[in-house]
């Protein structure tokens, strides 16, 4: 039988450093209680949305889009839970945390103010947040009834009809504290209640490891009293678990199930979207690709093949070959709907070019395309060196090109500028990247916060093997290494260590940006997915990985920049000189 209650505030590992739950085990957690649907809520991000809807509506659970954020008004802040009832709910979810996110202070937590929340509100349900830190909860959990109240009056205005009243139960004195205030206000202003349960790890055996994963995103030590922590019930509670925490309120078991009838939209994959390209002369994509290899071919074939002292047969036989292939390649380029592509690519190159910023001649499978050499993409003559064009572009393995462009490191920043220019800072990404704590890092960190000796910890983390192409887990080097089993079986602490590090080991510690990729939208990226600001770059960032906006439908543009070009440059220069 399916189960009574629904799950709508799962904290996954992309809440960095504030939850153990894989995707992958919520699924499984989820699906192997018959629990017919689930909300992802990661703290003020999606960066997870994508890859659970997939994962949960393969296991036949229905996914809840959503997320926790803070909210701001005069007397502070507190959490709530948004979650996307529909298509119009998913994007303006986006968008609002787009806009928080990117307009942020990143020497504070990110907040959205009230009045805010307003215009991003239609098709969004409102959880008040629980009485711990939440913007309603939190004033009933202190005792101050009144600010509760006016905040629920001035949410109940923004999301009508859509504004739950939040209840949790994880033995916290404030929440015993706050509960009489929260079902006064119910009973007074006619709102619903739900129960809700802030899971961050899968069972109770799993609260030392999480109380350390918090330690380390927070560079505290265990032994500290002050510090931020989670109680042993903020793991994931069975339906019936749940159902029999609250049987004295079944109607806020029930309502869990009323919402996610309420919610009907997922995050999907798209087909790649490129924005348009203007061409010239009015002709479409697919003409002015066409007419722009034909030109850029016969100016190759003049400066590298044909000279003037050949007679015109000589001349049509060499470039026989050349033309074939650019037809053979432009109709298969037109036949995967990818002319766009081939001219966005072009034209950046061309343009960098123009202003004397050094470009790589092509490497990998683009190199051996004509159209690419054509274009001036690559400078690599693919009939000459027999390079294959199917290595790059096959019909039958569909998938997007992708050119690896080299820049001079130096000017890099100066194409990425151009592109934005051209297509709109706001349509314009840099897509995101996670950095996991890997054996040695996870050792290091977990002893640190256990406050053990730097240098035993040290000997510990270097008895596993270092290979950066393979990396090697714990549990693998228990089995290798003799040393670390010994350490293991004879020393209590260290065998401590090394079990909540492999708990842990894996694990997304912070976010980063990918070193060369960048996404170009149609229409203002947050319409496709939620954006992220990355302290160290003043340029969007997806919130989605390089795997997960490719399947959003974004296409990925590689803008390395390469440090021998501008040596390489710099010699020029000086043999100039």
């Amino acid at each position: 039988m399916p189960a009574t209650f629904v799950h709508l505030r799962l904290h996954s590992a992309f809440s960095l450093t504030e939850s153990t739950l894989r995707i992958g085990a919520l699924t499984k957690l989820v699906s192997g209680d018959s629990q017919p649907a689930a909300a992802i809520t990661d703290t003020n991000n999606m960066f997870g949305a994508l890859e659970f809807a997939q994962s949960m509506a393969a296991a036949g659970v229905q996914p809840i889009m959503g997320t926790q954020i803070e909210l701001e008004d005069k007397a502070g802040r507190g959490d709530v839970v948004l979650l996307a009832q529909n298509e119009t709910g998913y994007v303006n979810l986006s968008q609002l945390l787009s806009k928080i996110l990117l307009s942020s202070d990143t020497a504070q937590t990110p907040a959205c103010a009230v009045e805010d929340l307003a215009g991003y509100s239609d098709g969004l349900i409102l959880l008040t947040g629980g009485t711990l830190t939440g913007f309603v909860g939190g004033p009933a959990g202190d005792r101050r009834a009144n600010l509760a109240q006016q905040r629920l009056e001035s949410l109940a205005t923004i999301v009508h009809g859509r504004l739950y009243i939040e209840l949790q139960r994880h033995g916290l004195p404030t929440e015993l504290a706050g509960e009489p205030h929260l079902l006064e206000c119910a009973d007074r202003m006619n709102l619903p209640l739900v129960a809700t349960n802030d899971c961050r790890f899968e069972d109770p055996s799993m609260s030392q490891p999480l109380d350390t994963l918090v330690c380390i995103g927070t560079s505290r030590k265990i032994s500290e009293q002050e510090r931020p922590r989670y109680s042993s019930e903020h793991y994931f509670k069975t339906s019936s678990q749940m159902s029999e925490l609250f049987k004295d309120i079944p109607e806020a078991i029930d309502n869990t199930l009323v919402i996610a009838k309420r919610c009907s939209v997922m995050a999907e994959t798209r087909a790649p979207i490129l924005p348009a390209f203007a061409t010239s002369a009015g002709r479409d994509e697919a003409a002015e690709l066409r007419a722009q290899a034909q030109s850029g071919l016969q100016a190759r074939l003049e400066r590298h093949l044909l000279s003037d002292s050949l007679d015109e047969a000589v001349r049509q036989s060499l470039s026989k070959p050349y033309i074939e292939r650019l037809a053979f390649e432009i109709d298969i380029i037109e036949q995967m709907g990818f002319p766009g592509y081939f001219l966005i690519v072009a034209d950046f190159i061309q343009w960098a070019k123009s202003k004397n910023i050094p470009v790589g001649p092509g490497r990998g499978s683009g190199a051996g395309s004509v159209v690419a050499w054509a274009l001036s993409i690559t400078d690599l003559d693919p009939l000459k060196w027999g390079l294959l064009f199917e290595r790059f572009l096959n019909p039958e393995r569909v998938s997007m090109p992708d050119f690896d462009i080299d820049f001079c490191q130096d000017r890099r920043d100066e194409v990425i500028s151009y592109v934005q220019g051209k297509y709109g800072h706001d349509r314009v990404a840099q897509i995101i990247t996670f950095g996991s704590l890997q054996a040695r890092a996870a050792l290091r960190d977990v002893g640190r916060v256990l406050e053990m000796p730097y240098g035993q910890v040290d000997r510990i983390a270097k008895l596993i093997p270092n290979n950066p192409a393979n990396p090697t887990t714990i549990a693998e080097a228990l089995k290798s290494e003799p040393a670390l089993r010994a350490q293991k079986d004879e020393d209590e602490q260290v065998a401590d260590l090394i079990t909540v590090s492999m708990k842990l080991e894996g694990l997304y510690r912070h976010a980063s940006t990918h070193a060369a990729g960048l996404v170009i939208g149609d229409r203002p990226l947050a319409e496709l997915v939620p954006l992220y600001r990355d302290p160290r770059s003043d340029m969007p960032v997806t919130q989605f990985n390089m795997k997960w906006v490719e399947k959003a439908g974004l296409v990925k543009f590689d803008f390395l920049g390469l440090k021998t070009l501008t040596v390489l440059q710099r010699a020029v220069d000086f043999i100039a000189r």
